[in-house]
C-alpha cells in the first residue's frame, strides 16, 4: 500500500477512534454507573449531609404536611413550627437511614421498569412503606419518644409517568449495547490506525492529542449539561440543591473525562520524546560514519 494512502487511512481510524472515546465513556458512565443501584446510592449518600439538600427536603416535607393542615388564625405558626421540626429531623441519622433508603427503593423501582418490557404503558411508583419503617426503626434505636407509635402505611408515589418510563426504556436498550462497543471500537480503530500508519510514532501522537482533546470536549459537555439540566427544571426545584445533586450524579464522569485527558497527553509526549531521543541517536551515529578515520602518525625509518 502506498505511504500517502495509508496515512490517510490511519488519519481516518484515529479521528473515529478519538471521536467514540469520549461517547464510549458516557455510555459506559450511564450504563455501568447511574443504571447500578450500589454506585447510585452511594454516590447520592453524601448529600443527606448537604445544606441546600436538607433545606431544600425541609421545605418540600413541610409543605407537603401545611398542605394537609387546615387554615386558621395559626397558620402562620404552625407552617414556621412544622418547618423548624423538619429541619431539625434532616440533621438526624434517622433522616440519613431514610434517604439511602429512599433513594434505593426510587432506583430498583426505575430499573426494573427500564429492564421489564412486562411493565409497558405503566407508571413507574414507589412503596414508601419500608422506608417508614427504615427511619422508624432508625428513631426507637435513638431512644426518639413515641417513635414505636409511628404507622407504617402503604403509600404509593409516582416515579415517572408511563410515557417517560416507555421513553427512558427505549433509551436504556440502546445505552445497554453502546456502553459495550462504543469502547471496544474506540481501541480497535486506534490500535488499527497506527498498525497501518505510514509513521506510527506520529500515528501515536495524533491519538493522544486527539483522545486529550475529546476528554476535554466531554469536560465541557458536563458543565453545559449541568446548565442546561437546571435551566429545565422547574421553578420550584431550581437552586443549589439541584446543582448538588448533578454534581453528585456526574462526578464519575468529569473524573473520566480528565483521566482521557490525561492519559492522551502523556501518550503524546511520550511520543514526542522517544521520537527526539531517537533523532538525537541517529544524528550522533551518522556524525560518527561521516568522520575520515584518523591517520596513523608517521614513524621515522631507522638507520
Amino acid at each position: 500500500m502506498p505511504p500517502r494512502l495509508r496515512s490517510a487511512l490511519s488519519a481516518v481510524l484515529v479521528v473515529l477512534a478519538c471521536l467514540l472515546a469520549p461517547c464510549g465513556t458516557l455510555a459506559a458512565w450511564a450504563a455501568y454507573g447511574l443504571a447500578d443501584t450500589g454506585r447510585y446510592v452511594a454516590a447520592m449518600a453524601p448529600l443527606a449531609t448537604d445544606p441546600d439538600v436538607r433545606e431544600a427536603v425541609a421545605d418540600t416535607v413541610g409543605d407537603g404536611i401545611m398542605d394537609k393542615v387546615a387554615t386558621g388564625p395559626a397558620h402562620g405558626a404552625v407552617r414556621l413550627f412544622v418547618h423548624d421540626a423538619t429541619r431539625s429531623f434532616t440533621q438526624t441519622a434517622a433522616f440519613r437511614v431514610g434517604w439511602d433508603a429512599a433513594n434505593r427503593a426510587v432506583h430498583d423501582a426505575v430499573l426494573r421498569a427500564l429492564r421489564d418490557e412486562r411493565t409497558d404503558g405503566r407508571p413507574v411508583t414507589v412503596d414508601l412503606a419500608p422506608v417508614t419503617a427504615r427511619i422508624k426503626d432508625r428513631l426507637a434505636q435513638d431512644h426518639v419518644p413515641f417513635a414505636h407509635r409511628i404507622p407504617v402505611r402503604h403509600t404509593t408515589v409516582t416515579v415517572l409517568r408511563a410515557q417517560e418510563a416507555d421513553r427512558l426504556r427505549k433509551g436504556y436498550d440502546v445505552l445497554e449495547v453502546a456502553a459495550f462497543w462504543l469502547p471496544l471500537a474506540a481501541v480497535v480503530f486506534a490500535v488499527a490506525g497506527i498498525a497501518v500508519a505510514a509513521c506510527r510514532r506520529r500515528a501515536v501522537a495524533a491519538t493522544g492529542i486527539g483522545t486529550a482533546v475529546g476528554g476535554a470536549l466531554l469536560a465541557l459537555a458536563v458543565v453545559v449539561g449541568r446548565h442546561l439540566t437546571l435551566a429545565e427544571l422547574p421553578g420550584a426545584m431550581r437552586g443549589p440543591a439541584a446543582g448538588a445533586v448533578y454534581d453528585a450524579l456526574t462526578a464519575t464522569l468529569r473524573t473520566a473525562s480528565w483521566l482521557l485527558v490525561a492519559l492522551g497527553l502523556t501518550v503524546a509526549l511520550v511520543s514526542w520524546l522517544t521520537g527526539r531521543y531517537g533523532r538525537v541517536l541517529r544524528r550522533r551515529a551518522r556524525g560518527r560514519t561521516a568522520d575520515p578515520a584518523t591517520p596513523p602518525r608517521p614513524t621515522r625509518a631507522r638507520l
